[in-house]
């Protein structure tokens, strides 16, 4: 497992990607060892009853198993992404055997073709955007579908008021009028931000770079930061601590989190995570009728079906579109 970790990191995985799989493989290498089984003798059975374990198993500490969510799902059970994310860490494991060793076999079994392809691509419109397709494990769990859940205005302004630091302001503001994802962030220099030009040098998932423009309110906040407030510091990140035995080392995720803790503690908006407010914007540019390539460009998304969501998000909107229809529908007749 060490070594087939060793050659994700090979292939330039993500160390995230790479710690989340090695957590993954270590909850299968326990319930094996509960099993007394050992990885040769692991079968599609086996990967069976590993499923069925991981859909009856509870989290310590969540309420339950008569605490339930609307939808009737039990709140101490694990979501379907986190036992997928398993079951395709123990997949690529087998897979990596495989490659070893042609003669292996591989537990895992095959299923039918993924379908890649969303209704604007079947129709044509977005041909130019399908992707390749490829089989997917027929172990996979099917994942609810679900919205990004954006801030109203309301609660963006009074999040956002309640920061009261000039790195504080400019974290949030990159992530509520640029879009920008809460490692994004964090992994910005202080070169990679244009002021003067309005620009900002974006290392996204996967390792690609993007350009996104960057909004003037937000520049001059980002300015006065690094002007008045940024401690001296051997780091070239933008965003360092600024106070502490820490001080002047880069901002870490660990300490992004406290920091919305804090601030959702105070001013009671329950949904004021990072993301949210990167929903949020994506939300304000569905509302405004920005075209959806240029949705996709400023949000980084791999593809234009991850954007198309932020469509659903903006109800009046649609609403309004809708209105405007019936009422010419209403003229004709």
């Amino acid at each position: 497992m060490d070594e087939y970790l060793a050659h994700l990191a090979d292939r330039n995985y993500s160390l995230k990607t790479v710690r989340a799989y090695g957590y993954d493989l270590l909850a299968f290498c326990r319930w094996l060892a509960a099993e007394d089984l050992p990885l040769a003798e692991v079968s599609t059975e086996v990967l069976l009853r590993f499923l069925r374990a991981c859909r009856e198993a509870r989290i310590p500490g969540r309420p339950g198993p008569n605490v339930v969510t609307l939808s009737g799902r039990r709140m101490d059970q694990y979501a379907a992404t986190t036992i997928n994310r398993r079951l395709a860490a123990i997949s690529g494991l087998f897979t990596f055997v495989s490659m070893r060793d042609p003669q292996a076999k591989n537990p895992v079994p095959k299923g039918r073709e993924a379908r890649w392809r969303v209704p604007g691509e079947r129709s044509g419109m977005l041909a130019h955007t399908v992707r390749r397709p490829k089989n997917r494990s027929a172990l996979r769990l099917r994942e609810p579908r679900r919205l990004p859940k954006a801030l109203s205005q309301t609660e963006a302004a009074e999040l956002l008021a309640s920061f009261r630091t000039w790195r504080d302001r400019a974290i949030a503001g990159l992530m509520l009028y640029c879009g920008l994802r809460s490692a994004e962030v964090l992994g910005l220099d202080v070169a990679d931000a244009d002021i003067g030009g309005r620009w900002l040098k974006v290392v996204g998932k996967g390792d690609r770079e993007r350009r996104v423009p960057l909004d003037a309110d937000v520049a001059s906040v980002i300015q006065v930061y690094l002007l008045a407030e940024r401690p001296a510091s051997g780091s070239s990140r933008l965003f360092v601590v600024a106070k502490g035995p820490n001080r002047g080392r880069p901002l870490t995720a660990a300490g992004l989190r406290t920091i919305f803790r804090y601030h959702r503690a105070i001013t009671g908006i329950a949904g004021g995570h990072p993301h949210a407010l990167r929903h949020t914007f994506g939300t304000a540019l569905a509302e405004a009728g920005v075209d959806l390539a240029v949705m996709q460009a400023l949000l980084g998304h791999a593809h234009v079906d991850t954007t198309a969501r932020y469509i659903h998000l903006a109800p009046a909107h649609v609403k309004a579109e809708f209105d405007a229809a019936r009422t010419r529908i209403r003229a004709q007749q």
